[in-house]
């Protein structure tokens, strides 16, 4: 399963692939879409368009999925990020992929185990999750790339989606038998790590 993340946004909009094949995810590609400033919002948002219909065009994801609209002290960013949401809702609508969304707290949660970590941290488990040596950059790359972590994770074998489960909490939709997944011990693993990293320092 091929799952397309995004991390929307005018100005900069991250993107990651991943495959997940069992439990074992797998990084297929991963950039960040940066539109001029010399351009207006009606060009900016016609370029994210294009470029999501040609990504999705390309990969062929079965999933696309995309952080929720949150809200903002910044009404200007709010507003920003709620355009752009609406043109990669669009451009997977009219792909006819499934959509997938989630808030903020919710992706952090699924790939760090708290809803309240910061960036660096949501990376190093991207990282982790995905087998890679470097933290993905920049940070809307690596957000994009938690979003499909998510997603991935949310999914059931039978292809639909497991509502209200974060991927630390599957068990609640559906309890596995034989125990936590590779995914899973390997987020616990880091989790630890980090933990102990934190108490040395």
């Amino acid at each position: 399963m091929i799952v397309l993340g995004i991390d929307p946004g005018t100005a900069a909009l991250g993107w990651g692939l991943i495959d997940r094949t069992g439990a074992s995810l797998r990084l297929i590609d991963v950039g960040c879409l940066e539109t001029s400033s010399a351009l207006g919002l009606p060009e900016r948002l016609l370029a994210i368009h294009r470029f999501l219909a040609d990504l999705i065009g390309r990969h062929n994801p079965d999933i696309v999925a995309v952080e929720r609209l949150f809200f903002s002290r910044n009404a200007q960013t709010a507003f920003a990020v709620g355009q752009a949401r609406g043109v990669v809702l669009l451009a997977a609508a009219e792909s006819g992929r499934a959509i997938r969304e989630a808030t903020p707290n919710e992706v952090k949660l699924a790939v760090t185990g708290s809803g309240s970590a910061d960036k660096e941290q949501v990376g190093r488990m991207v990282a982790v999750c995905l087998g890679l040596d470097d933290v993905p950059r920049p940070d809307d790359a690596a957000d994009a790339l938690a979003v499909a972590i998510w997603a991935a994770n949310s999914e059931r074998s039978d292809g639909r989606e497991m509502p209200g489960a974060a991927v630390m909490d599957r068990a609640a939709v559906a309890p596995m038998v034989r125990g936590e997944s590779a995914y899973e011990q390997a987020v616990r693993e880091a989790i630890v790590r980090e933990r102990k990293a934190g108490i040395r320092s």
